[in-house]
C-alpha cells in the first residue's frame, strides 16, 4: 500500500493533473472518452505496479469500453491530484447487471449476509456502474472481491463454488485480507493444504502458504 491508496481503489483525478498526462500521451489521440474524461468524475482504479515501476506516483489504471477497443490504460499520477471514491458494493450495481444475472447476484448477496461480508464488484459491472458507459456484454464474466477477515471460511469458499456452479456466468474475483493482499478465490479454495498460491498486493505478486489462509466453515 501507498499512503492511502491500495490496489483496486477507486480515485477520481484532478482535471488538470488528467489534461496534462493526457498531453504526455499522444499514442491516445483517438479515444474519444478520454478527454472528459476527469471533468465527468469518472474514475480510475489503483492497480499493482509493474516490474521496473518504482517511484512515488499512484499506478493506476483505467480500461476502455468495447467500442473503444477494450485497451487497458497503464499510468501513474501523484497523490496529490487524486481524490478517494468510495465503491460501490455489489447491491449498489444490481441493476447494471443483465437481469439473467439477478437470482445469482441475490443468491451471493444472501451468502455475503450469512458471513457478515458486502461483496464489491469489480470489471465490466463496476465499470457500467460508475462511467454510465456500456461495458457489459453477452460473454461478460462477475468479477468481485470479498473483503475477509483472516482466516477465511471455507464455507464462504464452498458456498461461491456452489453458486458459481449454477450461475449463467462466470464468477471470477479475489478475496481481499486485511493486509489489502488478494487472492483468487477459487485458488484458495482448492489449494491444497500444505500448498501455496499467488497473493497479489499493490508492490508485486508474492506465494503464501494455504496454512492459516483457511478457516473452519463459519471463521
Amino acid at each position: 500500500m501507498s499512503g492511502t491508496f491500495g490496489r483496486h481503489d477507486l480515485v477520481r483525478v484532478d482535471p488538470s493533473a488528467w489534461a496534462a498526462w493526457l498531453k504526455t500521451r499522444p499514442d491516445l489521440t483517438g479515444l474519444r472518452q478520454l478527454d472528459g474524461w476527469a471533468d465527468a468524475g469518472r474514475p480510475l482504479i489503483v492497480r499493482r505496479r509493474v516490474p521496473g515501476e518504482a517511484g512515488t506516483a499512484i499506478p493506476l489504471g483505467l480500461p476502455m469500453p468495447p467500442a473503444d477497443g477494450k485497451r487497458r490504460i497503464g499510468l501513474a499520477l501523484p497523490a496529490a491530484a487524486l481524490t478517494p471514491m468510495a465503491p460501490p458494493d455489489l447491491s449498489a450495481t444490481r441493476e447494471y447487471a443483465p437481469a439473467a444475472w439477478h437470482a445469482t447476484i441475490a443468491a451471493l448477496l444472501a451468502l455475503g449476509r450469512g458471513h457478515g461480508l458486502a461483496p464489491r464488484p469489480f470489471g465490466s459491472v463496476l465499470w457500467q456502474a460508475v462511467t454510465g458507459l456500456t461495458y457489459l456484454g453477452p460473454t461478460s464474466d462477475l468479477d468481485l472481491l470479498w473483503p475477509c477477515p483472516e482466516p477465511v471460511s471455507t464455507g464462504l469458499l464452498d458456498g461461491l463454488d456452489a453458486i458459481a456452479r449454477e450461475a449463467p456466468m462466470r464468477i471470477d474475483g479475489e478475496i481481499l485480507l486485511p493486509d489489502g493482499t488478494g487472492l483468487h478465490w477459487r485458488e484458495l479454495r482448492d489449494a491444497p493444504k500444505g500448498g501455496s498460491i499467488l497473493a497479489k498486493g499493490l508492490d508485486g505478486v508474492t506465494l503464501r502458504a494455504v496454512a492459516g489462509l483457511r478457516g473452519s466453515r463459519n471463521a
